[in-house]
């Protein structure tokens, strides 16, 4: 009785916990093996995620481990670098991430453009479904993004000659089909996760019909974890090296920070502390390099589904993460039964959540720019790669919030009689000058001219002397002199 008043809530954080491994449990194993890394990669950064980063402060009920977002990158990785490498870059990632945190920088996060992140993630999400097609039906994908697309048509028309890759594609579409339909199943039913019921189906059906499918190669946990090496961080001075490893640090920092403020939303308990948050996903990537595993993130469907299960505490997370290493250490020869066409089924389905389809939608009706950044951002990772992708992304909306900004509307009233009163309103910075004079020029040479700058939020130097000078030469005409008012014109001048 005494323990359980020390742990008021540790019997929904139990159930919870419960939820959240039969959740996590073939997410790690799918997002693994489209990474091109063994299965068991996989479960050591969900392991990692609930008892490293799960006992640190920053995000109460927010669960880490491997993410499909950044299955593509992993790929990419593995395939340059080698698997040796791949601890080496992800432990990197975790220092930087750990330095940003001490810094205060986890709220700056907070700042980066959404439809830059829906747009990494639409991309990613692309890429995962055109890779994962090709997995679903026993070939090799093509290694760039744009190949992937351009090659499905010919890969399905090989495939409906192929007996073999017809049944192994077909028992991914049948994997896919039971996690769309699960949701329209009884509640209690429902109480076993969709993934999950949609892997042990696929399992049974393999092992009931002899189906001749790739099933997942098992080597054992300990056998599975492979530390950097020395030289594994000697390749850290190249640059496609340190693009990863940057690339690493912001997709997983943001996704992180994003997913927490997702979670605060669905609960009442202590909001996210993202400074802290960093620091723990720092940590926890940290750990999971020094093992040679996959980089983590926070995931809004673990984290989710933590919330609705109900828990109360970190202990939720922290138990899920007791409950993998459990199921790794005893049972990992169940691994081994695991059809990679059900994985593949899986991640096609993240693959295609990871596409906001209404956000993309609600963005063209409100604020087309936003969506055309959300748009080419996507459409550049497919064709460059990640990191480029993502850098062209910024680098637009940083454009547009340029452009924005500099807003200015110029109003010429004529009442007929008297000067003719231009008013300035916005932001008047270089970026418009050209605008400004170009229609102050065309006003009439012969009549005065009242220059109201009483609606500039901003006046920046550039603006500010051109307007003075072209004061100056009009007023000292013999046909026309001009008079600039403004209550806020000292202020704004002086910004």
């Amino acid at each position: 009785m005494g323990f359980l008043m020390k742990f008021p809530h540790l019997r929904q954080d139990f159930a919870a916990s419960l939820v959240v491994f039969l959740v996590a449990l073939p997410l790690c194993v799918g997002v693994a093996v489209a990474s091109g890394v063994p299965a068991e990669l996989g479960l050591i950064t969900g392991i990692v995620g609930g008892l490293v980063t799960g006992l640190m402060r920053g995000s109460s009920l927010q669960v880490s481990g491997p993410a499909a977002g950044l299955t593509v990158l992993v790929f990419e990785a593995v395939r340059e670098f080698g698997l040796p490498a791949l601890g080496a870059l992800v432990l990197v990632a975790g220092v930087l991430q750990l330095a940003m945190g001490t810094l205060g920088l986890g709220r700056w996060f907070r700042a980066i453009s959404v439809s830059v992140v829906e747009g990494m993630l639409a991309g990613i999400g692309l890429v995962l479904i055109a890779g994962q097609m090709y997995a679903a039906t026993g070939r090799e994908a093509p290694a760039s993004g744009l190949g992937k697309l351009a090659g499905l048509p010919s890969m399905l028309i090989e495939t409906v000659g192929d007996t073999t890759a017809l049944t192994s594609l077909a028992l991914g579409a049948a994997t896919v089909s039971v996690m769309v339909l699960w949701k329209r199943t009884p509640k209690k039913v429902q109480v076993v996760p969709g993934a999950l019921a949609a892997v042990a189906l696929a399992t049974l059906a393999t092992l009931a019909l002899n189906l001749p499918v790739a099933t997942v190669e098992v080597q054992g946990l300990l056998g599975a974890i492979q530390p950097p090496g020395l030289d594994a961080f000697g390749e850290m001075v190249s640059v496609s090296a340190l693009g990863t490893v940057l690339a690493f640090t912001l997709i997983a920092s943001a996704e992180s920070l994003f997913s927490a403020a997702a979670v605060d939303r669905l609960h009442d308990g202590p909001r996210t502390q993202y400074d802290k948050e960093l620091m723990a996903q720092g940590a926890g990537n940290a750990v999971c390099g020094a093992l040679g595993a996959l980089p983590m993130t926070a995931v809004i469907v673990r984290s989710s589904a933590n919330v609705q299960a109900g828990a109360r505490t970190k202990a939720s997370r922290v138990l899920h993460g007791v409950w993998l290493l459990l199921f790794a250490a005893l049972l990992p020869s169940a691994l081994a039964l695991i059809p990679l066409p059900a994985l593949a089924g899986i991640l096609v389905h993240a693959g295609w959540k990871l596409i906001p389809l209404r956000a993309i939608r609600a963005l063209w009706r409100e604020h087309r720019g936003e969506a055309l950044i959300l748009v080419v951002t996507a459409v550049s990772i497919v064709t460059v790669n990640m990191f480029e992708g993502v850098l062209i992304g910024l680098a637009l909306s940083v454009a547009k919030t340029a452009w924005a900004a500099s807003h200015i509307e110029l109003e010429v009233v004529d009442k007929g009689a008297g000067p003719l009163q231009v008013y300035l309103s916005g932001n008047a910075t270089f970026l418009r000058l050209p605008k400004i004079l170009d229609s102050l020029e065309k006003l009439p040479q012969d009549r005065p001219i009242g220059l109201d700058l009483s609606g500039l939020h901003h006046l920046d130097h550039a603006c500010r002397t051109a307007l003075e000078n072209w004061a100056s030469r009009h007023s000292d005409s013999e046909t026309e002199s001009v008079t600039m008012t403004g209550a806020r014109m000292t202020k704004a001048m002086a910004e």
